[in-house]
């Protein structure tokens, strides 16, 4: 068998194998006696059909196959002793052309999309911009304020506030107002109601600043807009009867709970950071603040990315052919749902994706881009202990992270994307390791300016 390649253009070439009958008779052989061993055929026993019958049989087929499997192995083999970069897969020319299987001697030819040559610098000398999200007192006393919300504890409370639950009677209203007393009056004796949940804030608005025994007058189907769920739970009815209720209610305050902030002290702050991190009120307040850059990180390096995507897509991007014909080949080959229109019609905006899939590639050799297990099973316990943390499981201990990282790996699918995310993440930190970063810290608004992030808040 001989095998060899040929560069025919700047981004392609062609693999030419040439078959002769010592590449393929052996296994054209071996297989036949197979199918002599396992196949009945009328008028000789099994196993001890002739070799020139089983070849008149079966021959054809047999051959055929053969043919595909040796080129192909061939040509594979080539490809990887060669080291030749190929896009997609090797293209049998002359694909609808029908082999003379009466021949012996084979002479087969495949395009090849090649990887386009292109040096890439990544050294001290390139520059890319790296945005700090400067992190204000408001921010931190924000967060603080929150903090001590959620970790505070619900008590009787004189005013209803922002965060108040009331409880009381809530009982139907007729037309006029007036609190109905027949047998179909819808009345709850035993109410709870959370005002900041309501969808509407009219509605949240008539309870705030109210006392124990205040009389309120709301809408309960205005309150969730209509939520028959929410009705049904609020009004202590089947959710069959809760979708006709529109009246207003009157509703009566019995005791007012609201959330008293946690204090500061050793207890909070072993509750918020977990035990020995945080000692007094200057650790806590620089802990927040060190929470808060760590929430925006991901902003900046997200922008990084982008920029870094931008910039060396446009320096080297011009520089990389690409075989557009043959990339339309094997496009429509591969692509079940496209039509030579849909490929024609798509493929320049594709161009930028191809090209970056292929400098990604070249950037990720170079720098020898690796995602190795324990890189796997780290990202999966920082994604089980997010879970659990969304819980309230803020210090879960390390075997039952490890535990629930395992199980998460475990799904061939989350496994997959774990890998892409990681290796994506491990590029642009290597290329950010590699390059120098022109640091700048600016305000959120100023980010978002920068982002072109609209904000609609």
């Amino acid at each position: 068998m001989n095998v060899t390649f040929e560069k025919n253009g700047p981004a392609c070439g062609v693999i030419t194998v040439e078959v002769t009958p010592a590449d393929y008779t052996a296994t054209v052989d071996k297989k036949l006696k197979e199918i002599g061993k396992t196949h009945t055929i009328p008028g000789f026993r099994k196993g001890n059909v002739p070799m020139n019958e089983l070849r008149k049989r079966f021959g054809r087929d047999v051959k055929s196959d053969a043919l595909n499997h040796v080129v192909y192995e061939a040509t594979m083999q080539y490809i990887e002793d060669n080291k030749i970069k190929f896009i997609g897969s090797p293209l049998p020319q002359d694909r609808e052309e029908k082999i003379d299987l009466k021949a012996d001697d084979f002479t087969f030819k495949y395009d090849v999309a090649l990887y386009p040559e292109v040096a890439v610098k990544l050294d001290k000398d390139v520059h890319s911009p790296f945005y700090l999200i400067e992190v204000t007192k408001e921010m931190v006393d924000e967060q603080d304020k929150a903090m001590r919300e959620r970790f505070g504890t619900q008590q009787p409370g004189e005013e209803v506030d922002s965060k108040a639950v009331v409880k009381g009677t809530i009982m139907e209203l007729d037309a006029e107002g007036n609190v109905r007393t027949d047998a179909d009056a819808i009345q709850v004796i035993d109410g709870i109601v959370a005002p900041f949940l309501f969808k509407s804030k009219d509605e949240e608005g008539k309870f705030i600043g109210k006392h124990v025994g205040d009389k309120i007058v709301f809408n309960p189907w205005a309150s969730c807009e209509g939520s028959v769920v929410e009705l049904a739970s609020m009004l202590h009815l089947d959710k069959d009867k809760a979708a006709d209720v529109k009246a207003d209610f009157e509703m009566t305050l019995s005791e007012i709970i609201v959330v008293k902030n946690a204090e500061l002290g050793e207890e909070y702050y072993n509750n918020v950071f977990g035990p020995d991190k945080v000692h007094n009120e200057e650790e806590y307040f620089e802990a927040i603040k060190k929470m808060i850059e760590a929430q925006l990180f991901p902003n900046t390096l997200n922008l990084s990315n982008r920029d870094l995507h931008d910039q060396l897509l446009a320096t080297y991007g011009p520089q990389m052919e690409l075989d557009a014909p043959l990339l339309k080949k094997w496009i429509l080959l591969n692509d079940k749902n496209a039509t030579a229109e849909s490929v024609e019609a798509d493929y320049e905006g594709s161009v930028p994706g191809i090209k970056w899939e292929l400098l990604s590639g070249i950037i990720a050799d170079q720098l020898k881009v690796e995602v190795t297990e324990a890189d796997m099973e780290g990202q999966a316990n920082l994604i089980a202990r997010q879970q659990l943390q969304q819980y309230g499981m803020y210090n879960m201990d390390e075997e039952t992270i490890a535990d629930m990282g395992k199980r998460i790996l475990a799904d061939a699918s989350l496994r997959r994307r774990i890998a892409a995310q990681l290796e994506e993440v491990k590029l642009f930190n290597e290329i950010r390791k590699a390059i120098t970063l022109d640091e700048k810290t600016v305000s959120l608004d100023e980010f978002k300016k920068v982002a072109g992030v609209e904000d609609n808040a």
